[in-house]
């Protein structure tokens, strides 16, 4: 549950008597966060901002996952939720994979929010201990590899566009968990429209890859967007996490290009699709494809075309750390077992 307390001096502080939002499908709350957001525009708001144009948000975080829910009633001091949790990947997250403890605060000078997390390992403490720190159409079945850039420290965008929805396969998006359908038909699974997007952090023999990849459904009334994180062949080491994530993007292949934007550093991935609507952040410790070994590829294995629209795909320049007056360029092979 969160509490709620008030204070006119920020020394003496009085607990209100009913809490502000409790659950009694959850266990402790880690890092609660409470912050107003704007429903007509994009800009951050202030944490004080409270008027009809903002909508509240409570972020908790258990099991691993930061959940956020709901609409703040400032009359009655109370949270009211759109939904209780679930404790499935259908609640509402921040991100849909490895996103763990954030907390956020408002840049005045920028009108954004800016949000810090953990992002949980996926080997053993063992391992921590050793390593000292915690238009181009692409046809059915093909693959091409995205070349010119160092694919273990990249920034990609890639946007496809989607004919003949009305193949898709139908299902009751009301009725399903978004992680479980991506557990059971990951990037191996064929169908129509499933599955394309990316292979990351892979062997040029694709024995070791990390596929993020989207499948398109018919719902009763419209078209849903399911985006996966498949770590299940990240790599050939067997005593890693290799949980596959997913979650369903809230866009209209009808109306606009389905678009993935992918962070990789070494063995950090994160995923934006349909910009940014839905995020998964995945750990990988690929045995294979580190530093020059590391190769990424567009694919699409689905039975019908895929197009894309837009790649762009840059190479990301080492971390600079300035300390003491001094600049140094962070440049130690995070992916390799020390």
């Amino acid at each position: 549950m969160a509490i709620l307390y008030k204070s006119q001096d920020f020394i003496h502080w009085t607990m209100h008597q009913d809490p502000l939002y409790s659950s009694s499908k959850t266990e402790m709350w880690v890092c609660p966060d409470f912050f107003p957001v704007s429903i007509n525009d994009t800009n951050g708001v202030d944490t004080s901002i409270e008027n009809p144009s903002v909508r509240h948000v409570m972020k908790a975080s258990f099991n691993s996952h930061d959940v956020y829910i709901g609409t703040y009633v400032n009359e009655q001091e109370r949270f009211l939720p759109d939904a209780d949790f679930t404790g499935t990947s259908s609640d509402l997250r921040f991100d849909y994979g490895k996103f763990y403890a954030s907390k956020s605060f408002f840049d005045s000078k920028k009108n954004r929010r800016i949000l810090c997390a953990w992002v949980n390992e996926s080997d053993s403490m063992e391992d921590d201990l050793k390593k000292g720190w915690s238009g181009l159409q692409l046809e059915s079945g093909s693959i091409f590899e995205v070349s010119g850039i160092t694919a273990s420290q990249a920034d990609i965008e890639i946007m496809f566009e989607l004919p003949k929805l009305e193949e898709a396969e139908f299902i009751d998006t009301s009725l399903v968990d978004p992680q479980l359908i991506c557990d059971k038909q990951d990037a191996s699974v064929t169908e129509k429209f499933r599955p394309f997007g990316l292979l990351a952090l892979a062997t040029m023999d694709l024995t070791e890859q990390t596929a993020i990849f989207f499948r398109v459904f018919r719902d009763h009334k419209d078209y849903k967007v399911l985006m996966c994180s498949d770590q299940k062949r990240s790599s050939l080491r067997n005593e890693l996490d290799k949980t596959t994530y997913g979650a369903f993007v809230d866009i209209d292949p009808q109306r606009e290009m389905v678009s993935l934007r992918t962070l990789i550093d070494h063995s950090i991935i994160e995923s934006f699709g349909g910009k940014g609507r839905s995020v998964i952040t995945t750990r990988v410790y690929p045995e294979l494809a580190i530093n020059d070994e590391a190769h990424l590829f567009a694919f699409n294995n689905g039975s019908l075309s895929v197009k894309v629209s837009r790649l762009n795909a840059w190479s990301m320049n080492k971390a600079q750390i300035t300390a003491g007056g001094k600049t140094e360029t962070l440049s130690e092979d995070f992916s390799r077992k020390k």
